[in-house]
């Protein structure tokens, strides 16, 4: 059982574009919320910094940190490898951080398989079309402008994964997103009953994918 002086673990995890990388920035503006910082063998986009962003390692490197068992989930997204290290972590938790995390399908459900003692929630975030969603992924810098029709070939295929996630919010307004998601961060910690329309999700999903 976890301490009542621990923190919790949340999760936004979204097709690539849909802003889930600024949601976590912005949640982690406030009191007792630290980012849980990946390993990737992805090169660092513009203004992307070391230990800041990312922490930037070799594919050797990240061999390693798999095999000392040092990552509490890992995955391979678009040919490089992400992963979340164990022990900043679970120090951050101890310390009664919230712990946020910007992680794909993949790394969500390896933490879920390892049922830890922390209370976990989990977001879905959603563009507000494919429009949107393309014009995100091109404003990038230009090396993943070369990759834009990949990651929206991928897309159809992630977002089939929303039924998994605790809560599916769409981003067409970062503001309002945002508040959505502190809303339910509050109502899930104080196991208060929140009013969550699936069905209009759903809607949303069949707009997007047709």
């Amino acid at each position: 059982m976890p301490s009542k002086k621990d923190g919790i673990i949340i999760i936004l995890s979204s097709p690539s574009g849909a802003g889930k990388t600024t949601l976590v920035k912005k949640i982690s503006s406030l009191k007792n919320y630290k980012i849980s910082i990946s390993f990737t063998t992805r090169p660092p986009r513009t203004n992307e910094v070391n230990g800041k962003d990312y922490f930037f390692v070799s594919k050797n490197k990240f061999k390693k940190l798999i095999n000392n068992r040092e990552l509490l989930e890992h995955a391979k997204v678009f040919n490089n490898y992400y992963g979340s290290s164990k022990k900043i972590v679970f120090e951050n938790l101890s310390k009664g951080k919230n712990v946020l995390f910007d992680i794909d399908w993949q790394g969500t459900e390896k933490i879920k398989k390892r049922k830890l003692k922390y209370k976990l929630i989990t977001f879905f975030i959603l563009p507000p079309s494919k429009k949107v969603l393309f014009k995100r992924l091109s404003n990038r810098d230009m090396k993943d402008k070369l990759i834009v029709g990949k990651r929206m070939k991928q897309f159809d295929h992630d977002v089939k994964k929303w039924r998994n996630y605790d809560f599916v919010v769409i981003n067409d307004d970062l503001n309002i997103c945002f508040k959505k998601i502190i809303k339910y961060i509050k109502s899930s910690i104080l196991k208060r009953k929140t009013k969550y329309n699936k069905n209009e999700i759903l809607k949303h999903i069949k707009r997007l994918t047709k």
